[in-house]
C-alpha cells in the first residue's frame, strides 16, 4: 500500500484566515498537537515577515521533535538565509522556496522574462540546498502556466537538487479531472521527476480542495498539504482532516495509507479552533457537532448495537465518544480525569487540578457538566491570561440600553478597579477592562453561543480585536454567566496584545 506524506500549514498559510495572529506559544501548542495527530511535516511560518515569525519557527524547530520543521521563504538568498537561521536547531529540516510560473503571474506580479524566472528558481534552489538537505520548491499559479515552460522549471529545479516539487492550486480554481490530469502530465513528462516527490497544494475558492487533493494523490502525488478545518486565506485550504478520514475509510479501494492518528483529529480541530477563533460549523464534515447525528431507525426496524451499517465513520474513530454524559459535582479528580482521557485529553497532575477547579465551579452553578461543555472548559483552563484576570464584575443599568459597569482585575499581581458606562453591559464592561490594561484596542468582531444542555448551558464568548498594523488578535472565554464569559474573552485578547508587544519589543533588542 503506497505512503502519503501529510504537511500541515496550518501556521503559515492557514494564519492567514480572517487575519489571524497567533503568537509564540499558541504556534508552539498547535505544533505539539500536530505531532500527536502524526502529521509528517509541520510548515511552521514565514521567518523572514517578521521577528516574530521568526521567533515562532526558531521555537518549534528547537522544541517540537519528531517531525519534519518546514519554513517558507520567497526565492532570494535574505529570505532563504533568515529562514535557515531559525531553522538551525531543528533535528530535521526543510527549506520552503518557489516562484510564479504563469504567464500572468510573471508578467503582472514579478515583471519578469521567463527566462529570469527560471533563473532566480535554479538559484533559490541551490542557495537553499547549501543549508538543508530537503528543499520543497512551489511552483506558484502552475494550473495556469504553460505545460512546456512547467515542465523546463521543474528539471531544472529538480537538478539543482530539489527534493519536493509542490504544485499550488494558487486561486482554487481548478476541477478534480485536471488536477489528475496535471499531476500526471508531470509524472509523465518531466525526466527527472522520480527524484523528487511531487506536492499538490489547493485551495477552496469553488468548494473543491479535498476532491481536488485526492486526484492528485491518486493520480500519483507522494505529499497533500492543507491545513487543520480547512482554514486559510479567502475561502480556505484543502483540509486534512478530511484527507486523513478518505484515506482511513475507504483504505480498501483506495490503496493509499497516511501515519495519522484519527482519534487526534477531534481533539486536534477543537484546538485550532479555540486558539484561532474560527469556529467550526454544525455541519463541517468529520468534526461538525452535526456530523454524527441522525435517525437511523427511521430507515427501518433496527435493535440496539445494530447502528453500523448505516453509520461510514464511528465518532470514536476521530477521538470523539459515543456518548455525551453529564458529570455531576460529586464526580471527585480521578473519574475527571477518566472522561478527559476518554475525550482525548492527556493532562498531568497541575493541569488537572487546574481544570477540576474550572469543573466544580461550573457544575456548582448548573448541576451537571457535559462532555461539549467540558471541552470548552479545558479550552478556558487552557487560555493563557499572561496576567490579566477578571476577579468582580458588577452591573447597574439605567433604561433598555445603559450600565455601568465595575470591573476587577487581577493585572500583573495587583488588584485593580475602574468602572466605566456603556451602551449595555458588556460594552461597559469593555471599556472598564480597557481603562484598567491601558491599551488601545479596536473591537472588530463579537460572538456569544451557549455550549451544553438547557436553560444552564455555558456561554462561550469569543471575540477579535485589532492593535495597530499588528492583525486580528483572539480571545476566548467560558462561564455560566454570559457577562463574564465576554469579560474573559476580552481580557484574554489584551493579554495577548500585551504579549505581543512584549515579544516585539524582545526581538527589537535583538
Amino acid at each position: 500500500m503506497r505512503r502519503l506524506s501529510l504537511l500541515d500549514t496550518s501556521l503559515r498559510d492557514g494564519q492567514k484566515s480572517l487575519g489571524i495572529n497567533l503568537n509564540v506559544n499558541e504556534k508552539l501548542e498547535i505544533s505539539r498537537q500536530l505531532v500527536k495527530l502524526g502529521v509528517d511535516v509541520i510548515e511552521a511560518g514565514y521567518p523572514a515577515a517578521s521577528p516574530v515569525e521568526f521567533e515562532a519557527v526558531r521555537k518549534i524547530a528547537r522544541e517540537v521533535k519528531g517531525v519534519v520543521i518546514c519554513g517558507f521563504a520567497g526565492a532570494n538568498e535574505r529570505e532563504i538565509d533568515c529562514c535557515a537561521a531559525a531553522l538551525k536547531e531543528a533535528g530535521r529540516s526543510r527549506i520552503h522556496t518557489g516562484i510564479a510560473v504563469s504567464p500572468l503571474y510573471m508578467e503582472k506580479k514579478l515583471q519578469l522574462t521567463p527566462g529570469r524566472v527560471v533563473e532566480l528558481a535554479v538559484a533559490a534552489v541551490k542557495h537553499a540546498k547549501k543549508y538543508v538537505d530537503e528543499v520543497q520548491f512551489y511552483a506558484e499559479d502552475a494550473f495556469r502556466s504553460d505545460r512546456a515552460f512547467l515542465v523546463q522549471v521543474l528539471e531544472r529545479v529538480i537538478e539543482a537538487g530539489a527534493t519536493v516539487i509542490n504544485i499550488p492550486d494558487t486561486l482554487g480554481y481548478a476541477t478534480p479531472w485536471e488536477c489528475s490530469e496535471m499531476i500526471s502530465y508531470v509524472m509523465n513528462n518531466v525526466r527527472n521527476i522520480q527524484r523528487a516527490v511531487l506536492s499538490v497544494h489547493c485551495h477552496n475558492d469553488l468548494g473543491m480542495a479535498t476532491a481536488n487533493s485526492l486526484a492528485g494523490i491518486k493520480a500519483g502525488a507522494g505529499q497533500v498539504e492543507g491545513t487543520i478545518n480547512g482554514i486559510g486565506e479567502r475561502a480556505g485550504n484543502t483540509c486534512l482532516e478530511e484527507i486523513i478520514m478518505t484515506l482511513y475509510s475507504r483504505r480498501g479501494s483506495i490503496g493509499i495509507q497516511c501515519g495519522a492518528k484519527t482519534r487526534e483529529l477531534a481533539a486536534t480541530s477543537r484546538l485550532v479552533s479555540r486558539l484561532t477563533g474560527v469556529p467550526i460549523p454544525a455541519h463541517k464534515a468529520i468534526v461538525g457537532s452535526n456530523a454524527y447525528t441522525g435517525n437511523p431507525a427511521s430507515l427501518g426496524e433496527i435493535g440496539p448495537g445494530e447502528n453500523a451499517p448505516f453509520v461510514i465513520i464511528a465518532p470514536d474513530t476521530v477521538g470523539l465518544p459515543e456518548d455525551d454524559g453529564a458529570l455531576q459535582i460529586r464526580l471527585g479528580p480521578q473519574a475527571l480525569q477518566q472522561r478527559l482521557d476518554k475525550l482525548g485529553y492527556s493532562l498531568n497532575k497541575e493541569d488537572l487540578d487546574l481544570v477540576y477547579q474550572y469543573f466544580l465551579h461550573s457544575a456548582d452553578s448548573k448541576g451537571a457538566v457535559y462532555d461539549q461543555e467540558l471541552r470548552e472548559l479545558m479550552g478556558e483552563a487552557g487560555v493563557e491570561q499572561r496576567g490579566i484576570l477578571i476577579k468582580n464584575i458588577s452591573i447597574t443599568t439605567t433604561g433598555a440600553s445603559r450600565a455601568t459597569a465595575t470591573v476587577t482585575l487581577d493585572l500583573d499581581g495587583d488588584t485593580v478597579t475602574e468602572a466605566a458606562c456603556g451602551t449595555g453591559p458588556v460594552d461597559a464592561v469593555f471599556k472598564a477592562v480597557d481603562l484598567l490594561v491601558g491599551e488601545r484596542v479596536c473591537l472588530e468582531d463579537y460572538m456569544l453561543k451557549s455550549v451544553g444542555r438547557g436553560r444552564e448551558t455555558l456561554g462561550d464568548a469569543t471575540v477579535k480585536v485589532r492593535y495597530g498594523d499588528n492583525g486580528l488578535v483572539i480571545g476566548r472565554g467560558v462561564s455560566s454567566d454570559v457577562i463574564e464569559a465576554s469579560a474573559r474573552a476580552y481580557a484574554n485578547a489584551l493579554s495577548k496584545v500585551k504579549t505581543m508587544i512584549r515579544e516585539n519589543a524582545a526581538q527589537a533588542r535583538v
